[in-house]
């Protein structure tokens, strides 16, 4: 019988995310026409809103085109850098400016926070809880890793360009319970590996924490940020019987 997911898109509540993309593009032999004046800009951006992607910044040049999008959960970097690049160039034919785009791209997911930083925060979860019991903290410290292998700074390289596409998910245990027991901590320690591993994410640094999860990830570029958070909590899920837990 296959497995039916606990955690869908409908009856989840909104996730908290502050989502930015930027692309990349470069012409493919000649230069790039003059940047369109506003007006032309204004039924490309109705039409990437309706793919989840609202355009916030544009840097135009005769050899390099770069925008800054705020996306929604549901956008992958694929279905992202497809949508800006397909919907500008047919944009451009119809003003009369057929334009041939480079097949590379650069897509970027950004922040506030550099790499490091989120992984310095996940790296202090057990001591900026100040647990009482010195002994609790000395145990839950072993779930608190960092893979000095997997280096989010480098991109996922494709033939159609490079993806810097790097997540901070939180995965919050329902009702705020706590998990005191080892077994079931070192379960989750363990599952999420191996579902990093099955789903194409590399995991840079994780805690797992009584009543929360942090994980520093690059993700599958074909995979949106909300598949990648459903992908965790329903697999995770699973190895606790298929009950709720998050």
């Amino acid at each position: 019988m296959t497995l039916q997911p606990i955690y869908t898109p409908d009856i989840v509540p909104s996730p908290a995310y502050h989502l930015r993309f930027t692309w990349s593009g470069w012409p493919s032999s000649s230069l790039f026409p003059d940047c369109p004046s506003a007006e032309f800009f204004q039924e490309l951006d109705a039409l990437w809103e309706t793919d989840g992607m609202r355009r916030l910044e544009t840097s135009w040049s005769a050899e390099l085109i770069q925008f800054t999008f705020s996306a929604k959960p549901q956008v992958s970097p694929v279905f992202f850098t497809s949508r800006v690049k397909g919907r500008l160039q047919h944009a451009l034919r119809k003003l009369g400016r057929p334009t041939k785009f480079s097949r590379k791209i650069g897509f970027r997911g950004i922040g506030d926070n550099h790499t490091a930083d989120v992984e310095a925060y996940i790296e202090r979860q057990v001591e900026k809880e100040a647990f009482v019991d010195p002994k609790i903290a000395v145990f839950l410290q072993q779930f608190t890793v960092t893979d000095r292998r997997v280096n989010l700074d480098q991109p996922t390289e494709t033939n159609s360009g490079r993806y810097w596409y790097n997540l901070h998910l939180v995965l919050v245990v329902e009702h705020r319970n706590r998990f005191t027991d080892e077994e079931s901590l070192r379960m989750i320690d363990q599952r999420y590996a191996g579902i990093a591993k099955k789903k194409g994410y590399a995991i840079s640094t994780r805690s797992v924490m009584p009543d929360h999860l942090h994980l520093a990830l690059r993700g599958n570029i074909e995979q949106s940020p909300e598949e990648i958070a459903l992908a965790m909590m329903n697999n995770l899920a699973y190895a606790f019987g298929q009950n709720p837990i998050w």
